[in-house]
């Protein structure tokens, strides 16, 4: 099983890296392959018209999109910055079409909040990123609130309470993002029909 994290916020050193590594090294533990996309220190350029070329400053996408046919399932983790999803995991989504590796795979949303937000990315990935390249997130979230008292690698660093609880949440909902990519790989594998309609409804 292969999983790739992709962290949407566009700080180099973020509390969402951080977070998207602890996933990684847990789903390491749980028997998964994880890899991570961390969009502040690789940053993908804004989508325009030229993106089906291949060239020049599109010269990479063959790659990423190589990495993500391979995958079995995603997180996606985005910070929410003033009440919204960050442009840079908007711009990921953009740039994914129906033939980019995301379709029929399940994909746990993790979003991160220095307070008790958080909420309200949720609800816009799960309303606006999924069209066109048919990804398919499981019912089960992540809300990371105040994180900088949990995944810290220094134990001093959390608050245990909090750090307990996360670390169980995070399992949880990782068992069954496992569970859910396992079940849906026997669906692509019977072959599915991405051409009739690639552009969703």
């Amino acid at each position: 099983m292969n999983i790739g994290i992709i962290v949407g916020s566009h700080r180099k050193d973020s509390q969402s890296g951080k977070v998207g590594r602890y996933l990684a090294a847990r789903l390491q533990t749980l028997g998964a392959d994880a890899w991570v996309l961390d969009l502040g220190e690789e940053p993908l350029p804004l989508w325009d018209e030229d993106l089906g070329s291949g060239e020049g400053r599109w010269e990479f996408l063959p790659d990423l999109t190589s990495r993500l046919q391979a995958s079995d399932g995603f997180v996606i983790v985005s910070p929410e910055w003033h009440g919204m999803a960050t442009s840079a995991i908007k711009n990921f989504f953009l740039l994914c079409n129906i033939n980019s590796g995301l379709a029929h795979k399940p994909a746990m949303i993790t979003t991160v909040s220095v307070a008790d937000g958080g909420a309200y990315v949720v609800g816009e990935l799960r309303t606006s990123s999924y069209k066109n390249n048919r990804l398919c997130y499981i019912p089960e979230q992540l809300v990371v609130r105040n994180v900088g008292q949990v995944f810290n690698s220094d134990p001093e660093a959390n608050h245990a309470e909090a750090h307990d609880y996360f670390v169980e949440r995070a399992d949880y909902t990782l068992k069954l993002l496992l569970a859910y990519s396992d079940a849906l790989a026997g669906l692509r594998a019977e072959g599915v029909d991405l051409e009739s309609y690639p552009n969703g409804m």
